[in-house]
């Protein structure tokens, strides 16, 4: 049984909350920008934008046949944090069943933070605007140190400005970046299956596994006791 005081992390976009409606939108306000229509649909590349905006770029880039992807993508990426954070909540929503799960995991004496590879401002703001920031003991962003997920540094920093022992955390995501990320800290990672990336997510083989939100303080307790 772990011993320090035990701290469940999260990951932001596709773990806590669909993100993937307002990150697509301010990808296609870029297209637009550039001459083109709208190269992404929030039906279906709801996972590239979980992957992030250079992701959702690259992707459209190569629908638009563009022969400079690369140094578009680093053109762009500013317009689209721009454009994004003009509009960071006009779709997005929380999970099912997410703030319960959190609110019974501080009940039961664990310390919860956000480890996200979002810039910090944005995800500062965004949980504000939902209203759940004052839920989390910590959030770190991806410029909030010199290295970002799946470097294990910015995990262990959410853990500590929670409150928390780092040897006794577990890390709640959805990608093989969180996977990685956990891995790397010597820590259990549970992976969300609701998310667009269901069958990626079950061939990482984490620790823990769970369909919605109501199973996370079971697998928890069982992970870090």
């Amino acid at each position: 049984m772990r011993t320090g005081m035990r701290t469940v992390i999260f990951d932001l976009d596709g773990t806590l909350a669909d993100t993937s409606g307002d990150l697509i939108a301010a990808a296609n306000t870029c297209f637009r920008q550039m001459g083109a229509g709208d190269m992404l649909s929030a039906e279906q590349d709801a996972g590239t934008a979980l992957r992030g905006g250079k992701a959702m770029l690259r992707l459209g880039l190569e629908r638009m046949a563009h022969d400079d992807i690369e140094a578009q993508i680093e053109v762009y990426y500013p317009h689209l944090l721009t454009a994004y954070g003009t509009a960071i909540d006009v779709h997005t929503t929380l999970y099912p069943g997410a703030m319960q799960a959190v609110q019974a995991l501080s009940t039961a004496g664990y310390k919860v933070g956000i480890c996200t590879n979002k810039p910090a401002g944005l995800a500062e703001t965004l949980m504000t605007r939902l209203g759940v920031r004052q839920a989390f003991g910590s959030l770190v962003g991806a410029d909030t140190l010199p290295v970002r997920k799946p470097d294990p540094a910015p995990l262990r920093e959410a853990v500590l400005r929670a409150g928390g022992d780092p040897a006794a955390s577990v890390l709640i995501g959805d990608t093989a970046t969180d996977r990685n990320t956990a891995a790397a800290m010597g820590v259990p990672c549970i992976l969300v299956t609701f998310g667009p990336g269901d069958h990626d997510v079950r061939a990482l083989e984490p620790e823990g596994l769970i369909g919605h939100f109501d199973e996370l303080p079971g697998v928890v307790q069982t992970l870090i006791g």
